[in-house]
């Protein structure tokens, strides 16, 4: 027996569909502006790090000083001095330390450096990639401030060797960067495994303490391809097993062994640092817009016996060996020998002949305070006046 609707609900039915209609009217405009405003944001590209065009800069243009230390800072004392000779806005600090390390008033003693560590960093490890990625890391912060134009990698035994102003002028003046890079013929540390993305041709050496500007550090930044072939490919192997046993091996830079099939094959060693920023350059074909030279100076060991060269690490300058004959004579250097490429770099800046080293390492803390003591970065804390160099 079908049933009956009563005449009260009959009429209810048309006026509830008509009260729903006007219901989807109302919500049909925003829920269209939604669709809409979703729709445009999947045509947009992702905007990643580093922006296209940065903000514009308000104040002056800045030269961060970016430091990679074991945990704090030993020489704090001797940048103290320089940075409180300087130009308080026309400089900034980074520090990339050992992972949970802080930069507060019990780790330095100067407040230029207070809170300066990174908020996230690596265990660094001496010839393998984690030194590129602290480099990496440190540019990408300094790329977060749009007034930071120049670009200066410092390792913690570092000393500058003139005054902030003339440090600030000499870079600013220039519209390249500083990058030491050549190609050296004699050395086997290419891997074969790392054509295509790294051709050999574009292969090349230098040393890690680099200067960049703007444009550059964001190239470095943006880098994934050739980072990914340098954690695979450029290893040192031979060093680790080596040191203290063979040093002729390690004086060749290989070793032999056998692979599983009993093939004999060479081992080489290969330093990240000492080649990344060098040959991402060289891949991306700016090579033109780079002074190919370093402004660290170091004295490499002289020595003849085999053993004292296994780790290739520079001499370090202690306190009688900073006096102010050896830091004229740093400071009188105009010109660098590329043996290698019978190239010879006569350093310049607007077509004047300038010193070829703003800084040096690797120095001892006594070292340090023999160059504050002789004013070489200018006055000792007790004094007031800056010394021009």
């Amino acid at each position: 027996m079908p049933v009956k609707r009563s005449a009260s609900v009959a009429a209810l039915a048309p006026a509830g569909r008509r009260a729903r209609a006007r219901l989807c009217l109302r919500l049909a405009a925003p829920l269209s502006f939604l669709l809409l405003f979703a729709a445009l944001l999947r045509t947009q590209p992702f905007l990643g790090y580093p922006p296209a065009a940065p903000p514009p800069v308000a104040g002056p243009p800045k030269v961060a000083f970016l430091f990679i230390a074991r945990a704090g800072v030993p020489l704090d004392f001797l940048w103290d001095a320089f940075f409180r000779n300087g130009e308080e806005g026309r400089f900034s600090v980074y520090v990339h330390s050992a992972p949970g390390f802080q930069l507060d008033r019990t780790t330095t003693g100067s407040p230029y450096f207070y809170g300066r560590q990174l908020a996230r960093s690596v265990k660094v490890v001496w010839g393998e990639a984690t030194m590129v990625e602290a480099e990496r890391m440190l540019f990408a912060a300094a790329l977060q401030d749009p007034a930071n134009q120049r670009f200066v990698l410092l390792s913690d035994s570092c000393v500058p060797l003139y005054n902030f102003s003339y440090i600030y002028t000499y870079l600013m003046d220039s519209p390249k960067s500083f990058v030491d890079s050549f190609v050296d013929k004699t050395e086997k540390r290419y891997n074969q495994n790392m054509s295509p993305a790294i051709p050999k041709d574009k292969w090349r050496k230098g040393s890690q303490w680099v200067v960049l500007i703007r444009k550059h550090a964001e190239v470095v930044v943006s880098d994934k391809n050739v980072l990914q072939v340098f954690r695979r490919h450029c290893k040192m192997v031979v060093t680790k097993r080596l040191l203290g046993r063979r040093p002729n091996a390690r004086r060749l830079g290989f070793s032999l062994r056998r692979n599983k099939k009993g093939a004999v094959i060479q081992e080489h060693d290969c330093i990240p640092d000492e080649h990344y920023v060098q040959t991402l350059f060289s891949i991306k074909g700016i090579e033109d817009e780079l002074e190919r030279r370093t402004l660290t100076y170091t004295s490499w060991n002289q020595s003849s016996n085999p053993r004292d060269k296994m780790t290739w690490h520079p001499m370090k300058f202690e306190y009688d060996t900073s006096g102010p004959d050896q830091i004229s004579a740093i400071k009188g250097i105009d010109h660098v020998n590329y043996e290698m490429e019978h190239r010879t770099e006569w350093c310049q800046r607007n077509g004047t002949s300038v010193p070829c080293f703003l800084f040096a390492r690797k120095f001892s803390y006594s070292a340090a305070m023999r160059l504050l003591e002789q004013g070489t970065i200018g006055p000792p804390k007790s004094a007031q006046l800056l010394v021009n160099f």
